[in-house]
């Protein structure tokens, strides 16, 4: 399968954020919790040099919570500010606040030294569609302030917000690359829904999903859908077949509807209720 998705709107984007960055004191950088490697865009490194860093663990209640203890290692020993989020709850979301000024703590005090008061931070939220930027500044605000939605490409173009005196915020629409690395990343952001569907064989996409999952996580994969002998041998396509028949996905005359089984697979997958779940770790042993 073809893990390419890059439409014409991305490229105005990236050119955006490109435009003001020289604006920019903080990047934050969103990331899922799932795949905090697949779902980091190479460009953001590039654009963000020379600027202190924020990265936000988001989704981190759909994900393994031993995997995200290692993660928050990950990146602190790689010298980011790093927090575990969940944006839509607003679990970690108290401690932003500390974390930007940590970040940021030579500007502040380059700005104090020189007699600058009350000068808000100004910051960038970026990451890959879907990762939940606009749900984590509506929950960070306390209010509406942009559009959300569970697709991609929800956000067009970009937006100042002011949180409070000390913090401002550009929201940005999620950009992917030109040109994904390895089919494993593409892989991933198809699995957490940061491509768009239509271009996907979800039923092959399920399938890949299926066969991690009886590697790793077979147990949830086994309670979510009722399947009583869990240690046999079974395949992506047994598994498939076997929620056909307890959730009666049919076609005319009977026949197996894959496809709906696939889209179920990958709803549960992407909502949590197979389980909390990672997909990658650092020393890349999934």
């Amino acid at each position: 399968m073809n893990y390419q998705w890059y439409p014409g709107h991305m490229t105005k984007a990236k050119r955006m954020m490109q435009e003001n960055i020289s604006l920019i004191d903080l990047v934050i950088e969103l990331v899922d919790a799932r795949i905090p490697i697949s779902s980091r865009n190479p460009d953001i490194d590039e654009l963000g040099k020379n600027k202190s860093r924020l990265i936000l663990l988001n989704k981190s209640d759909l994900a393994d919570e031993r995997a995200n203890r290692l993660w928050l290692d990950h990146f602190k020993a790689k010298g980011y500010h790093v927090i575990e989020v969940n944006a839509r709850s607003g679990k970690g979301l108290h401690a932003i606040g500390g974390a930007v000024k940590e970040a940021c703590r030579e500007k502040l005090e380059r700005d104090r030294k020189r007699g600058i008061r009350n000068r808000p931070v100004r910051a960038i939220v970026v990451g890959i569609p879907n990762v939940g930027k606009s749900t984590f500044i509506n929950s960070f605000a306390g209010r509406a302030c942009t559009k959300t939605g569970n697709k991609p490409g929800v956000t067009k173009g970009k937006q100042w917000i002011r949180m409070n005196k000390d913090l401002e915020l550009l929201d940005t629409p999620g950009i992917l690359w030109p040109k994904l690395e390895s089919e494993e990343v593409g892989r991933n952001l198809a699995f957490i829904g940061s491509m768009n569907d239509d271009i996907l064989q979800l039923t092959e996409l399920a399938a890949e999903l299926i066969a991690f999952l009886l590697k790793h996580y077979r147990q949830q994969l086994a309670d979510r859908y009722r399947m009583e002998t869990p240690d046999d041998p079974e395949t992506p396509l047994t598994v498939l077949t076997h929620i056909c028949e307890d959730r009666k996905c049919y076609k005319k005359g009977q026949e197996a509807d894959y496809e709906k089984a696939a889209a179920i697979v990958l709803d549960d997958f992407r909502s949590g209720r197979i389980g909390r779940i990672t997909l990658e770790l650092p020393d890349g042993s999934l």
